[in-house]
């Protein structure tokens, strides 16, 4: 089965200007905003301007560029917000996909998480 991208989502309606954001950072490939209803002290989402719908099809369709780029500016993103191992006491990062991942938007992103102790990711049960 073949991904069907829809421009229509909220992140592709942001990358096309049409819906606010607060930036965090911004480059040739990604952006990275804050999250409107953030789940910790800092939650940053890192989404790539690509119509990729998840981590596995941004992994295996998008260019050398648009992986390097995204992946260096998820990294800035953990230094710019104090977070990284270097500066910081860590952070969570996560992406779902698909109705068993349950993922809301489908728009391949990242959420970069921290702040705050995570607690445990899943539960066992």
């Amino acid at each position: 089965m073949a991904l069907q991208y829809d421009d229509q989502n909220i992140f592709a309606r942001i990358l096309r200007g049409e819906i606010p954001n607060k930036t965090v950072l911004e480059t040739e490939h990604t952006l990275a905003f804050h999250d409107i209803s953030p789940s910790a002290p800092v939650h940053i989402l890192v989404i790539p301007k690509g119509p990729y719908v998840s981590f596995d099809h941004f992994c295996a369709d998008a260019s050398d560029a648009e992986i390097l780029d995204f992946q260096r500016t998820a990294a800035k993103v953990c230094a710019m917000t104090g977070v990284a191992l270097d500066k910081g006491e860590g952070f969570r990062a996560i992406t779902n996909a698909g109705a068993h991942g349950v993922q809301e938007v489908p728009h391949y992103h990242l959420h970069i998480l921290g702040g705050r102790p995570m607690g445990r990711m899943l539960s066992t049960a």
